[in-house]
């Protein structure tokens, strides 16, 4: 057994004692199996960072004033740009390490004025938002009848009845991977038949009149129409009124622009390694948002929660063999241009980046993380996993996929993400019902915790992770 596994074997053999705040935590918390953890490798750094992740409540606070301080943090927005220089003066004040902003350059779709209004065979104003990168509409709006389809296949089926008209997608939600094309492409598919514009269902399992927006795109040797999410409710009462026989009429308002790239930066710190400390493990979010609600769980509560599980190790001066460090990744949500910058700027030093974790499914109960990599390096990595399994995150398997940490993947560099209990993260992604008073503080603490350990884990190791 080589040096790198001894340090983590014994981990899945060992307990630790923690001082939960409530009988939740304490079951979540209760051991498996006995031991002391003070033996792990000779080193109670893993210890100290559970038990201070889940006992540390400056989590909830902190995203709380960067949420509602700076508010959506879309790019191209004075909104993101002033959170980005609010959390670089924080970490300074934390004590991180290599500081800064590194330069990008973003998208800058701007939503202008909009709105919806259903007009026969009742007036009713329509919840919506326009979908981001959508053209405009003619400033007087665009009224026109309504087709309802459910899915792009019906579409075609009904291709010779969408001329003129505007389309709705009432597609329902089965799994965001699946559903998600229908923002992302249904401008394109209604425009080839013929439509005036398109609208969608929202990309949600779940809707209390919630319209949810996100990323669509054009396809250049297509007419590029106007494209809106209106909710669930209403979606489903237009077709009610299709199958009635009812003639359906809506005018639609909208303002969009796309305006020049706008600068913004990745948010970078660090804790430089004491051995080799070019030798870089990556925790990362992205700080950027919609531009409506707060961002809180996409991704403010992944960016808090990486940054805190850097901030607790330099508290506890615990400084890993290598380097542990924070990117708060700009322009995730409509572009990746700040992941993409990065690796064009550090393309000559990806071989020395062992790990990039994401966190960017929201904070909630954490379960633990999905990998992708070696077969070898996940069997590495399942002891620090097992030291996880007390707070209910000792899940590891293959899977990860994180948009932004995958274009580090693309240079060879091993990347896992954060997975957490999902079931409600649809309801509010991408409205303006994501906001702080969703999240649990127990639960964020937690999400810290998984984070500091992994990867202070991996980044004290005797032995890189293998690729």
């Amino acid at each position: 057994m080589n040096s790198w596994l001894m340090f983590f074997c014994s981990a899945a053999l060992l307990t630790f004692t923690v001082i939960p705040r409530d009988a939740a935590a304490q079951a979540a918390l209760a051991p498996t199996k006995t031991g002391d953890l003070s033996l792990l490798a000779g080193e109670p750094g893993a210890r100290r960072l559970l038990q201070a992740g889940v006992d540390d409540d400056q989590a909830l606070p902190r995203l709380a004033r960067l949420c509602d301080r700076f508010g959506p943090r879309f790019s191209g927005t004075t909104n993101l740009e002033a959170a980005i220089d609010w959390i670089l003066e924080r970490m300074r004040e934390d004590g991180l390490e290599n500081v800064h902003g590194e330069p990008v350059m973003v998208p800058h779709w701007v939503r202008g004025v909009e709105s919806a209004e259903l007009i026969e065979p009742r007036p009713r104003r329509l919840a919506m938002l326009g979908l981001g990168g959508s053209v405009a509409t003619p400033p007087e709006g665009l009224t026109a009848e309504v087709l309802v389809v459910r899915s792009f296949a019906d579409l075609q089926a009904h291709a010779a009845q969408a001329a003129g008209k505007i389309v709705l997608i009432n597609e329902p939600f089965v799994t965001y991977g699946k559903t998600v094309a229908i923002r992302s492409h249904g401008a394109i598919a209604a425009a080839k038949v013929g439509a005036v514009a398109s609208l969608i269902r929202s990309v949600t399992p779940s809707s209390l009149q919630t319209p949810h927006t996100g990323m669509m795109v054009y396809d250049p040797a297509v007419p590029p129409i106007p494209h809106a999410a209106i909710t669930v409710e209403d979606a489903e009462m237009m077709a009610r009124m299709q199958e009635r026989g009812e003639k359906i009429i809506v005018r639609l308002k909208m303002s969009a622009r796309t305006l020049p790239d706008a600068p913004s930066r990745n948010v970078v710190a660090e804790i430089t390694g004491r051995e080799f400390p070019k030798e870089v493990v990556v925790i990362s979010g992205h700080v950027d948002s919609w531009d409506v609600g707060q961002g809180a769980m996409d991704d403010g509560g992944g960016c808090v929660a990486a940054w805190e599980a850097v901030r607790l190790m330099r508290k506890l001066d615990l400084r890993p063999r290598r380097t542990v460090r924070v990117v708060l990744w700009t322009n995730e949500e409509n572009g990746v241009a700040g992941a993409k910058a990065y690796r064009r700027q550090h393309a000559g030093e990806l071989d020395q980046f062992i790990l990039a974790i994401e966190s960017d499914e929201g904070v909630f109960k954490p379960l633990g993380f999905k990998f992708a990599g070696s077969t070898n390096a996940l069997e590495r990595l399942r002891p620090a996993s097992a030291l996880l399994a007390g707070i209910g995150a000792g899940q590891l398997e293959f899977g990860a996929g994180g948009t932004d940490v995958s274009q580090l993947q693309s240079g060879g560099v091993p990347i896992m993400d954060l997975v957490v209990e999902g079931a409600k993260y649809f309801w509010y992604h991408h409205t303006e019902a994501d906001t702080i008073d969703k999240l649990a503080p127990a639960e964020i603490q937690q999400c810290v915790a998984a984070l500091a350990v992994m990867a202070y884990s991996v980044a004290e190791a005797p032995e890189r992770l293998p690729r």
